[in-house]
Formats: C-alpha cells, structure tokens, sequence
C-alpha cells in the first residue's frame, strides 16, 4: 500500500534542532507533519498516499511528547518498511550545557522538565528516547553547530539521496572538547607531532597548506592513513550488508585545529577518489 515512499523520522532532544530539520526537509520537497501520534503513522501513510498527492517523501517529528507510546516506535517501524517504505531515522542531540544554555536564550520551559530544572528535563528526555536513539540510522550532535551550520549540514545529507550506498560522514575533533557523540569509530592521532608547538604554524588550522605538509610529511602520517583505509575496505561492506546506511568516523587531536583536521581532509580525498560518498565537518577549528 505504501511501496515507493520515501519516509523520514526526525527525532530527539528538544532544543537540537528537530525544528530547523523539519524545515530544511520541507525545503527539499518532503510533506512534514509534527507529532503524529505514534500509533497513527501507518494509517495517515497509507491514507495520503491514496490520496494520490504528486509526493513521494514525508518527514515525521517525533518526540518525547509522545509520552508511553514511545515504546510503540520499533514495531511502527518494522510494520512500515514491510509494507516496502523506505524510512530513514535521524536522531538529533547537543550537550546538556548547550541544550540548557539554547533553552534560556529562548526562555522555553523543557517538555520533559514537569516544573523543574531544565537540566532535570533534558536527564529524562535522554532516558525516555534511549530506545529510539538505538534505532537512529543517523545520529547527529549538533553541540557545536549554528542553525545556518545545521541547515547546510542537513542540505548535503538529504538532498541527493542516494539508495544503497553508504554515507561516509568525517568528523575532526579535540579530546579537550570531549568526544562527538554520534561517532561510530573514534580514532586517535595525537601521536603525531603537533604543529601547535611550531610558531609559524600555531595561528593557522589544518586546512593551511603549510600545516597539511608538516603533517602529513610524517612517515607515521602516511601509514595511519594506509591503516584507516585498511579498516574501511575490511568494515564498510559489512556494516552495508548489515543495512547502516550512515558512518561517522571521528578523529581526533589535542584541540582539533591541526593534526585532525589535515588527516580527516586527507581521508576525504582518498575515500571521494575511491568512489565513495563522503561528508566532512571540522567540529573544534575554529575554537
């Protein structure tokens, strides 16, 4: 009844960004409709598309509003993409600190806060959306991201979708900023040396052509990168047969302005020329 169609489920913590990406999808030509109750999904699908409506995909927000049925979100799931939609799961999440800092800038009371703290809000939404977390094909933290940085973001993600091929998402970072959290495999090159403590190369980042030569004219370089390709030729086929659409691969220095951002650029040359389709963000370069 639903075969062909095109479904996202964009879900969450509140205050992410879920409303920004219903926007951008609805942008890029999806029907989106907020908050439909869990349990009304397949019969609001099957009803629309029998409609006959010139439309082929729908994004749907859900969220912790949902309440008990959350706990209805895996079978919804399972029943839809019997039915032969093709339904992709983007979970969105920030840091508690960034999370309360966007709820006083907006001076929205949390939807899980029940009169309380906004930090005792977000420690319950976390633990009532677990379960749909698990099912996210893509999980992005928006901690650092402005909302134009988000909409670009989504924009190359979702706007040539492309079935059947894997989405290579690079990610730099530095470990005194903490770990991105929506990484698959965290990898760390802060064994190499750091251009930081060169004083020509300090000021600039990893893009600076100066910064990429000191880098990768290490032996130690070159060999990281031969090992990193070595895990995808080995991993990528068997997390595609496993169905993962998505792989976010996060490498790391001190403070994420020169050693990973060269390697993760470099990567992203060696993967696109291998054929594969990659996006690449900076997360900590500009701090």
């Amino acid at each position: 009844m639903t075969a062909g169609l095109h479904a996202v489920v964009v879900t969450g913590l509140s205050g992410s960004g879920k409303s920004t990406a219903l926007k951008v999808l609805e942008d890029l030509g999806f029907y989106c409709i907020d908050n439909l109750p869990v349990a009304l999904v397949p019969r609001f699908l099957e009803l629309w598309q029998s409609s006959q409506e010139d439309i082929g995909r729908v994004a749907l927000g859900i969220d912790v509003r949902e309440g008990r049925f959350l706990h209805d979100v895996p079978g919804m799931l399972d029943e839809l993409r019997a039915a032969g939609v093709q339904i992709e799961v983007i979970y969105l999440e920030a840091s508690d600190d960034v999370l309360v800092r966007r709820f006083s800038e907006t001076r929205r009371p949390h939807p899980a806060a029940e009169g309380g703290a906004v930090v005792d809000g977000i420690r319950r939404e976390r633990d009532a959306l677990r379960g749909v977390r698990e099912l996210a094909d893509r999980i992005i933290d928006t901690s650092a991201f402005t909302v134009h940085e988000l909409r670009a973001a989504l924009h190359e993600l979702l706007e040539t979708p492309e079935s059947g091929r894997m989405t290579i998402s690079l990610v730099s970072f530095g470990y005194k900023h903490g770990l991105p959290t929506d990484a698959d495999i965290a990898l760390d090159c802060r064994f190499l040396p750091n251009p930081f403590f060169v004083e020509e190369l300090r000021p600039k980042t990893g893009t600076d052509p100066d910064v990429a030569a000191y880098v990768l004219g290490r032996p130690d370089a070159q060999e990281f990168l031969e090992h990193v390709l070595g895990l995808l030729r080995f991993t990528l086929p068997r997390f595609q047969h496993e169905g993962k659409s998505y792989l976010t691969i996060a490498i790391g220095c001190t403070g994420g302005r020169h050693r990973s951002v060269v390697l993760v650029e470099e990567l992203r040359a060696r993967l696109t020329d291998l054929g594969h389709r990659v996006l690449v963000r900076h997360r900590d370069f500009e701090r």
